[in-house]
């Protein structure tokens, strides 16, 4: 079995010119917690995930850094929580989005893609064939289409 037979081809996917905003209301319209990036040519320049949101809305701690020959301390938020959730908004997606995209080719085995989404402890894999986006592959994906009919 290889991605091309178990992949979601209906895959959403958000433009690089794009606004954090427009993420925040895929996420919520399609119940869904992460995005391909994408430039006009379909091809995956980024990933956007709920925990890039989390990580930039969440509270920032001050940073002690001990080095031998001095001590200095990175300050965490003067912002409120209020003040960073509605600055984020209006943020472009590649300001949030990872550049390093795990991806598997259309052709890749199941068993390779479920190691690499264990291994590397993500929940989905865009696939590409010729570089460009053609599905996603989740852990449910490959859950359900392995043990289909064993149970």
């Amino acid at each position: 079995m290889q991605a091309q037979d178990i992949m979601i081809t209906e895959v959403f996917k958000v433009n690089e010119k794009d606004t954090v905003r427009s993420i925040i209301k895929t996420f919520v319209d399609k119940r869904i917690s992460g995005l391909p990036v994408v430039n006009d040519k379909n091809e995956i320049i980024a990933y956007v995930s709920d925990g890039d949101i989390m990580r930039f809305i969440g509270k920032h701690k001050d940073l002690v850094i001990d080095a031998f020959y001095f001590v200095s301390i990175l300050m965490g938020d003067d912002e409120q929580f209020e003040e960073r959730v509605q600055r984020i908004l209006d943020l472009n997606v590649m300001e949030l989005a990872q550049k390093k995209v795990q991806k598997v080719q259309w052709h890749t085995e199941v068993e390779d893609i479920a190691a690499i989404l264990g291994e590397k402890r993500i929940k989905k894999l865009p696939v590409v064939r010729d570089g460009v986006l053609v599905g996603i592959i989740s852990r449910g994906d490959i859950i359900r289409n392995t043990f289909k009919g064993l149970l």
